[in-house]
């Protein structure tokens, strides 16, 4: 079967203004403006109305988040208060029903957005969770998106002087034993996987120093990725001092790191030395600018870690931080914070969505996907502009970000339609809306 997607009004790839031909889920031919594909089609879609990107790639969430938005113990907090505040509400009420409904939620709000491929940093293991990665394939699955399941950790609880309560942590060894597990059923490195691992212990202040060596091994065994939250805020940097005698990099560098296999979260609080140590390394950072917005972390020196060699991807960051799961609100967000930071003209919106797509496919470690290119895989996010907030606009792909887009109307992934009309196939969105919403209300009570 081969597809032409016809004529949009705005894509972003050269030599591709008549569209993209699809066949087998791949990218067969871009077909330039007023002509037509080389050899003939079977079907034709008309994107007359469309505004084309690749799939948005989100490298950075908590899915279980999605249950604690706008909790009022948590709102108007920075980062360590607001975890101490919501840790034991997350203890009492994440289980395995409510964490599935978080799990669909999430990917189901990503999808809508314009999201082919996701990453989702689970690293909350209270009693009857422990086949939390399980879930979230499957329900991956159900939905036809690509993930990058990544089986996070914790190991230090309130006893160890770390900040979880001691019933979400589970020990070393229970983690090591289901990162292997979970390798060794899910992880599929070949060109077009549907489903890959990465394995992520939570933070510097969460985990042993054993468990963070060890799961390095296991990547470099089982050639995987590897992540973890580094240089959020300064609070982190304060803590790596006290306790392990340097800053989160020099500690991270100790650890063995420093390599291309691993993207980080934030990486917010870097300084010159550690710019160019982290680029040269190859190590990737996933610029959460909501998130970072909302607890007033900081400003992500995205302009400067690529320039050093660093992959800049992005991500949304949970949704009890960021209150959301959008990543084409999160472009818009990227855009706006990065201009703050730096100046209206040398950050623009061609930035934000590299960001959103080849930087983020980069920090996944992946090269088939994240750019619309002969070979590549089939995953596009197609918008209309036919709203008002879209009306007068100039530059059709400028208008996505600077109009504020906030709905794909059709997701593709692997050459299949997953969004149509702006709905997910197969999805009943007011039945999940419903269901999600009962769920929370259990961590409501007792305030």
């Amino acid at each position: 079967m081969r597809l032409w997607i016809k004529n949009p009004i705005a894509v972003l790839a050269a030599g591709a203004g008549g569209g993209v031909v699809v066949e087998n889920g791949r990218i067969a031919e871009l077909v330039g403006s007023g002509a037509a594909p080389a050899t003939p089609v079977d079907q034709t879609f008309d994107a007359s109305q469309h505004v084309m990107l690749p799939g948005l790639i989100n490298t950075h969430h908590h899915f279980f988040q999605t249950l604690t938005r706008a909790h009022p113990q948590a709102i108007n907090k920075e980062l360590f208060p607001w975890l101490k505040a919501l840790y034991p509400i997350w203890a009492r009420n994440v289980k395995p029903q409510a964490f599935r409904l978080a799990t669909r939620l999430a990917l189901t709000e990503l999808m809508m957005s314009g999201c082919s491929t996701v990453s989702d940093h689970h690293y909350l293991y209270p009693a009857g969770l422990e086949d939390a990665m399980d879930v979230q394939v499957e329900e991956a699955a159900k939905l036809g998106m690509r993930m990058t399941v990544t089986r996070g950790s914790m190991s230090l609880s309130e006893k160890d002087g770390g900040l979880p309560p001691d019933t979400i942590v589970q020990d070393d060894d229970t983690i090591l034993a289901d990162c292997e597990r979970v390798l060794n059923k899910y992880h599929d490195r070949s060109d077009g996987s549907m489903l890959q691992v990465a394995l992520a212990p939570c933070a510097p202040f969460t985990v042993t120093k054993r468990l963070m060596t060890e799961t390095m091994d296991l990547a470099h065994k089982h050639n995987c990725t590897c992540h973890t939250h580094l240089g959020e805020t300064l609070d982190e940097d304060a803590y790596c001092v006290e306790h392990f005698g340097c800053r989160p990099v020099d500690y991270l560098e100790e650890l063995g790191w420093m390599n291309d296999r691993v993207w980080l979260a934030h990486g917010i609080h870097f300084n010159d030395d550690e710019v160019r140590r982290l680029g040269k390394a190859g190590v990737g950072v996933c610029h959460c600018p909501t998130s970072n917005m909302v607890l007033a972390s900081g400003h992500c020196r995205t302009k400067e870690l690529e320039a050093a060699g660093s992959p800049v991807g992005l991500g949304v960051d949970g949704s009890a931080s960021n209150d959301n799961s959008n990543l084409i609100e999160g472009v818009r967000h990227a855009l706006m914070i990065n201009r703050l930071t730096y100046d209206a003209a040398s950050v623009t919106h061609f930035d934000v969505f590299r960001w959103a797509t080849e930087g983020s496919a980069r920090c996944l470690g992946r090269d088939d996907i994240g750019t619309i290119a002969i070979g590549k895989q089939a995953d596009f996010a197609l918008y209309k502009l036919d709203e008002l907030r879209f009306s007068g606009a100039g530059d059709p792909l400028a208008a996505l970000v600077l109009c504020g887009a906030h709905e794909a109307d059709r997701v593709m992934v692997a050459g299949d339609w997953r969004v149509e009309d702006t709905q997910p196939v197969g999805i009943d969105v007011a039945r999940l809306r419903h269901q999600h919403g009962e769920a929370a209300r259990a961590f409501l009570e007792n305030l």
